[in-house]
Formats: structure tokens, sequence, C-alpha cells
């Protein structure tokens, strides 16, 4: 490639290359670049004149990159991201974070635990910038992170893709609310077994709670169901009833409300707390700084 061939040359060509190089395949890349597919594949047609090389194959499991395109891809990838360190300069002016959305991923018992201390660290990392949560699980967080749904996850594992990147930060069990104006009963393993239940469950049907009582040979009696934690201070306030939910969104429900927190009276098991962000946001000063944080603070704030 002669030099007056890159006089004429698309330079944003090389943001497509390491997109696609990335991603494995053509259609996440024009999601991640916010273009479309055509104009992926155009830039792609644009390079593979230049190099005489077709760079990608395609393959049952996407797009793999040929010998040269594997040569000359961290040449292109260290060029942008020097490109990219001019702008994190201008980060100290808030330019940076100006008007920037970074959304996370996480069930609603993490944002009932996590979510006012997460926009207190927001204030501080993205001045100018904004938090969007959205509701994700570990059913959904690899598909909503590869599509690009959200930035970052906060979930009980799941994530399973060798395009993202996940770490555990901290630990979780569970803990139990009952309403002491209305729950009469000394709070143990017998009143557990005795009183109606609410179980906050996505199918709505069966809970952790069920699987350990199960394996003791007891079973407990639903009085409801729901999907959402967010419900279960009205569902449970004026009642007998118990519920049982993570521990920090438990606490969290208690500090604020009427309702009482107590520890369950059966040893419930202990899950991961697990971080999960696209391998290439790396690149991304903002999310870096944002990982940082929370990989810093995440377990204290359970």
């Amino acid at each position: 490639m002669s030099n007056s061939y890159i006089d004429n040359f698309n330079l944003n060509a090389f943001r497509v290359l390491e997109a696609v190089f990335e991603e494995g395949s053509a259609s996440r890349a024009a999601i991640r670049l916010n273009i479309t597919q055509s104009a992926v594949s155009a830039a792609l047609a644009q390079l593979r004149n230049a190099y005489n090389d077709p760079l990608f194959v395609r393959t049952g499991r996407g797009l793999k990159p040929t010998l040269f395109c594997q040569q000359i891809y961290p040449f292109a990838s260290e060029s942008l991201n020097q490109a990219k360190k001019t702008f994190e300069l201008y980060a100290g002016r808030k330019g940076l974070f100006e008007g920037r959305t970074i959304t996370v991923g996480m069930s609603d018992d993490f944002e009932i635990a996590l979510g006012s201390k997460m926009v207190e660290m927001a204030r501080e990392l993205i001045p100018g910038g904004r938090l969007r949560f959205r509701q994700t699980n570990s059913l959904f967080v690899s598909d909503m992170l590869i599509n690009r749904d959200i930035d970052l996850s906060i979930t009980a594992g799941g994530i399973n893709s060798e395009l993202l990147q996940h770490e555990s930060v901290g630990s979780g069990t569970y803990g139990c609310l009952i309403d002491p104006e209305t729950f009469n009963s000394p709070f143990g393993y017998e009143s557990y077994i005795l009183h109606e239940h609410i179980l906050v469950s996505f199918g709505g049907f069966f809970g952790v709670v069920d699987e350990v009582l199960g394996r003791r040979g007891a079973r407990r009696f639903i009085r409801v169901s729901t999907s959402h934690f967010a419900a279960s201070p009205f569902l449970l306030k004026g009642t007998d009833s118990i519920i049982t939910m993570p521990r920090h969104a438990a606490k969290s429900i208690a500090a604020i409300t009427s309702l009482e927190y107590h520890e369950c009276p059966i040893a419930y098991p202990v899950y991961p707390v697990e971080l999960g962000f696209r391998r290439s946001a790396e690149k991304d000063p903002v999310i870096r700084k944002i990982v940082a944080t929370l990989r810093s603070h995440l377990a204290e704030l359970l």
C-alpha cells in the first residue's frame, strides 16, 4: 500500500477490521460500531482490495481471520488505541463523559442493594454521564452483553462466551424478611415450615428454598409468587408470611421499611457474584474505569 493510496483510504476501515476480528461476526461488528452490515462489508472489501487478501474466511462458528489478518491486526489495533488515548487526555475536562450513558444489567435484587451506591460512584467516575439499569439474569446476560444491550453486568453467574470476560467480585446467600407487627411466633425452623411463604422466582413455581427443604424431607406452603423482588414489601406487609431472598436485598429492604430481617434457620448455598463485560470493552477508558472501581468495592457493597 503506497503513501498516495493511504491519502485516499478511509481509515475507519481499520475500526471495522478490529471489530470483526474481535467479534468474529460482521453483524456483531455492525452493532458494536453502530453502522449497517453493508457498511461493514464495504469496509472489508476496501481492505481486501488494498491488501490482496481475503482477511476473513467463513466457518461454522463465524468469521475466522486469515494468517495475514492475524499479522496486521496488532498494528491496526495498537494504532486505534493510541488515537483513543488522545480522548483520554480530554477526560480531565469531562469531555469523555459528557452525555455518556453506561448500561448495567442486573436483576432487581442487585439493583435494590447496589443501585443507589452505584449512582454515587457514577457521580464521581463519570461526571456529565449517567447510569442506566436494565433487568437481566444468568439466563440472558451473555446474549445481552454480546448484542450490546448492556455494557456491564452484575449477576450470579451465567456468562459463557469467549467474547466476554467475567470475574467473581463477591458472594451471596439468602436471608428472610417478616412483618414483626403481624408475625407473632418466635422465628425459627418450626415457624419457618409452618408459616406461609411468598415465593420470588423467575418461573413462579419452585425456588432454592424448595430444593433445600426437599433434601430435608420437608416442604413449605406458598401463598403467592412473583418474579420481582421489588414487590416483596407490598406483598409481605400486614401478613404473617415469610419471604426468603438474596441476603443483600433483604437487608436493604429491611433498612428502609418496618420489615424485619432474620438469618435463615437452615443453611442455604453460597453463590458467586460476577462482574461481566465484553473483552473489547477493556479498550474503552470509561468502562475500564468503572470496572476497576467495581472490582475493588463491589464485595463490600454486598
